[in-house]
């Protein structure tokens, strides 16, 4: 039996990402689909770490994320984003942030040179 996994996003150093992955629906699936294809379309590498079968890796994401960004009742959904144990937010925070060109300010990444959010960047230090 194929099980569906989903990721939780975990930038590590280097520009490395960890991901988290538990059993969600659809929407979440075309969710994580997305931050993974910026990651790979932008070159930032990531590891995976299943969360649906690792209940220490679960047990990590639902102590992590902040007490402000859970949800009323139940546990936080993935994609959940940190950079190493810092948390950067949810996927509608990462979508803002890429709306916004500053998903590498987002992630706590520098963003790599002649990229949108650097030119952005480079601008607003001229003003």
């Amino acid at each position: 039996m194929n099980k569906e996994r989903k990721y939780i996003i975990l930038p590590k150093r280097d520009g490395e990402c960890l991901f988290l992955w538990p059993k969600c629906k659809e929407k979440i699936k075309k969710q994580q689909q997305d931050v993974m294809g910026f990651l790979a379309a932008n070159k930032i590498e990531f590891e995976e770490c299943d969360i649906a079968a690792n209940e220490a890796n679960r047990k990590w994401m639902r102590e992590n994320v902040p007490e402000e960004s859970r949800p009323a009742t139940g546990n936080p959904l993935p994609p959940q984003i940190f950079n190493e144990i810092k948390y950067c937010g949810n996927y509608e925070a990462f979508f803002d942030a890429r709306e916004d060109n500053a998903v590498y300010a987002f992630l706590g990444l520098t963003a790599p040179p002649g990229s949108k959010e650097a030119e952005a960047l480079a601008k607003k230090a001229q003003q």
